[in-house]
């Protein structure tokens, strides 16, 4: 399974974090429901709930308070991650976005784009789009964001564990 990491800083708006966004792609090769509902049940295996499915906001936000995961059931996007200053990269049913928390991530156009997102331990998600009032409580929040037990595709042996555990 191939990944891609990418490291955001801070842009003065979007906090971001020192952990990279880690992508996976061609995870699986099912599509639609039945793609939606193996996410579902994989995510959920590795301690991943509260899921749900939809899209990604046409606009920048972040979760100070929980990572998310969002894997692609159908259709593509281009998504920008890390706010304004971030990188524009475009996803495909198959694959697997593991965003941590303070990365922004926007949707700039999709074509039948569908996710089942989830966060670690079923986390419940805030809400920030970058006003400087968010800050510093955002910081403080991101600050205490544990890093979870299990990659939520591969469980203990996956790419997350062995990344965000990696000494700095």
């Amino acid at each position: 399974m191939k990944t891609e990491t990418y490291h955001f800083k801070d842009d003065g708006s979007i906090p971001n974090n020192k952990l990279p966004v880690i992508i996976y792609r061609g995870v699986f090769s099912a599509r639609g429901d039945e793609a939606a509902q193996w996410l579902e049940k994989k995510f959920a295996e590795n301690d991943w709930e509260n899921s749900w499915r939809n899209g990604v906001f046409d606009y920048h936000h972040y979760h100070s308070n929980t990572h998310e995961v969002l894997g692609v059931y159908s259709g593509e996007a281009l998504l920008q991650l890390g706010g304004e200053k971030g990188q524009k990269l475009k996803v495909f049913a198959g694959d697997v976005i593991i965003i941590p928390a303070g990365v922004a991530h926007k949707n700039l156009g999709s074509d039948g784009f569908a996710v089942v997102g989830a966060y670690p331990e079923g986390r419940s998600h805030d809400m920030n789009v970058g006003k400087q009032e968010e800050r510093p409580q955002a910081d403080e929040n991101i600050a205490k964001v544990p890093i979870p037990k299990f990659d939520p595709i591969e469980g203990r042996a996956g790419a997350l564990i062995k990344i965000w555990n990696a000494p700095k």
